[in-house]
């Protein structure tokens, strides 16, 4: 959520800064707005709406400068208007744009507003502006201002800032929010995404917590949190304009969903071979701790939690290990009891999330035997801050509906919990066959995208729905919690899932014909269970919408609704392929209810505010 392009140049600045913000579109926002200076001018424009509304803006009063900062915001504090969007001004001198949120706003606000500071927004991010004119007033440097400004803010933040008597410099910092330094010839850049510098350079500097960063056309100096001028590597960034651009497909998010045997054959290579995980891909020496695993302790929010519920299945089943899983949210402010030998698996797309983070962090205090990362961001927080990690080599993911970070996050699962069950004793011709399984599942995938055409036919029933119900068993429980979660975010349908046996516990009361209810049924031990619980639907006249394995024997012997097949490929790969069909329906509804498919109202892509 949020958004921060800043550029300290020897040209014009205001293209590279909406360019950026369009970069970081995807990442969900409700105003944008930019400041710049030329020469000794601040000139700052703002728009609640997208970043089209800020173009509009530029043309209409026309800016420009070699110094400048930009923001989208995702509304936190006040309503998304013009006043509450970022830049924030003090005395028309300092700029500033933030991530994250300031705790003690308020308190800061009241000292403030005795010292004389009239503040202008309800955002918990003037106060920084304030604070900021306030120190170079009384005789700071622009960094040393923003440095004593952030030691007296608790919360999480990243932030720019510049300042009207000094022009070509930026200052920015960061604790609990990511930022990032783009490193040009002649040009320095700041940005809270690599995806918002990449059209200028793919030389990044990731600022660690505590950082502040000063830059300027030809210089970049960092402090670290204890006061120490540091020197952070520059690495060279893989990510291209190629990758974060729609090419022949309509939106974003159908295009990830058709990378996605791609993005697992990616997550796979290098990692198996000869009916066998490759050693040394969770690190050198992760045996020694891998080893010693007792109990896995799973913490995730959203659709990553819904891949630690299916690892859950996994770890029991396959590696008999015992594991329970958790709501990061939640993970904090309860009393959790840490079993001896249990590790601590985070899961995350961005690996800035911050309800994940903040448990990771919390797990450190709790007495865990180590803490693993999944993520697919190499240089994010979680995995900086992780024992062990594996990354997904997902690529970037641009709609804010998880699709393919899933699957490859399922996929690194699969991969762990194959590995664990190796070094408890799995007999080795089953790890073989599981080994061969997870490996065909690019080809598994491509199958089941074929059926892309039939769900665009099928999704037409549902324009007029206003609520859906999901059933699975088993591991398919939280494919299809994860199916419902995409259905509501994208196509405002309201829908629930729940495993398939307690329909008559409850949510049967609800079935009648106006109900779609839509099934997984892979071809396992519960498929004669779950019949059953398709029979209870059909006897209320339930709209029956069912996904089954291509081998199982389902029908709905000419009841409303339709019966789909597909080749689930086994059943430990089998929660991935069957969560394509449900993306698929939930994409093409989304797309025939006129929805904003890839940007739903009121989700942000990465949550890095609590």
């Amino acid at each position: 959520m949020c958004g921060i392009v800043a550029a300290c140049t020897q040209r014009d600045v205001v293209a590279i800064l909406l360019a950026g913000l369009h970069a970081l579109e995807y990442r969900g926002y409700d105003s944008a707005g930019l400041a710049v200076l030329d020469g000794g001018n601040l000139t700052r424009l703002r728009t609640p709406g997208k970043v089209a509304s800020l173009d509009a803006l530029c043309r209409e009063s026309p800016v420009g400068g070699r110094t400048g900062i930009a923001h989208t915001r995702w509304a936190t504090h006040g309503v998304p208007n013009e006043a509450n969007a970022h830049p924030h001004v003090s005395r028309d001198q300092v700029a500033v744009v933030h991530n994250g949120i300031i705790e003690n706003h308020a308190e800061l606000r009241a000292q403030l507003q005795a010292a004389g500071y009239a503040f202008t927004s309800e955002t918990d991010t003037e106060v920084v502006a304030h604070l900021v004119h306030k120190f170079v007033a009384e005789g700071m440097t622009l960094r040393d201002a923003v440095a004593d400004a952030t030691r007296r803010l608790r919360g999480a933040y990243a932030i720019a800032v510049l300042h009207r008597n000094h022009p070509g410099h930026v200052v920015g910092a960061r604790r609990g929010s990511p930022l990032c330094v783009g490193v040009g010839i002649g040009e320095h850049f700041l940005g809270s995404d690599v995806q918002a510098l990449i059209q200028v350079t793919n030389r990044i500097v990731y600022l660690d917590d505590g950082d502040v960063v000063e830059i300027t056309p030809d210089t970049l100096s960092i402090i670290a949190a204890d006061g120490r001028e540091v020197t952070r590597r520059v690495r060279e960034s893989d990510l291209s304009m190629d990758a974060v651009e729609r090419g022949q497909f309509r939106h974003y998010m159908l295009k990830e969903i058709f990378e996605q045997p791609n993005a697992i054959a990616n997550t796979l290579e290098g990692r198996l071979a000869d009916g066998g995980i490759l050693p040394n891909i969770f690190g050198v020496d992760a045996d020694k701790l891998l080893r010693r695993v007792r109990h896995v302790h799973i913490v995730a929010c959203g659709t990553s939690y819904h891949a630690g519920m299916v690892a859950r299945y996994w770890l029991e089943g396959i590696a008999d290990i015992p594991c329970t899983v958790e709501v990061a949210s939640e993970y904090r402010y309860r009393h959790v009891v840490v079993t001896p030998d249990t590790l601590f698996l985070a899961i995350s797309q961005s690996g800035e999330t911050a309800d994940t983070l903040a448990a990771l962090r919390d797990g450190r205090e709790r007495g865990y035997l180590g803490s693993f990362a999944i993520c697919n961001v190499p240089e994010s927080s979680l995995v900086r801050e992780s024992d062990l990690t594996l990354m997904t080599r997902a690529g970037p993911e641009i709609g804010v509906a998880s699709t393919k970070a899933f699957t490859t996050q399922l996929t690194a699962l699969a991969l762990l919990v194959l590995e664990l069950a190796r070094l408890r004793g799995i007999a080795a011709d089953k790890l073989a066959t599981l080994v061969g399984e997870l490996g065909s599942l690019p080809r598994t995938l491509e199958s089941a995208l074929q059926l892309d055409r039939d769900i665009a036919q099928l999704s037409e029933t549902f324009v007029d729905k206003h609520h859906a119900l999901f059933l699975g068993r088993g591991a398919q429980y939280p494919v299809a919690m994860e199916g419902a979660l995409k259905l509501k975010e994208i196509s405002y349908i309201h829908a629930e899932a729940y495993p398939a046996g307690e329909l008559k516990h409850g949510p049967l009361a609800l079935v009648d014909e106006d109900m779609p209810v839509i099934a997984v049924a892979p071809n396992n031990q519960l498929l004669e269970k779950l019949k059953s619980n398709l029979e209870e639907v059909r006897a209320r006249g339930g709209q029956l919408y069912v996904f089954a394995d291509s081998n199982a024997d389902v029908s709905l012997n000419g009841n409303r609704g339709q019966l789909m097949k597909v080749n689930s490929g086994g059943n430990l790969i089998a929660p991935a392929v069957f969560t394509v069909p449900l993306q698929l329906l939930a994409y093409h509804v989304a797309v025939l209810r006129g929805t904003d498919v890839d940007q739903p109202r009121n989700l942000a892509k990465s949550v890095t505010v609590e």
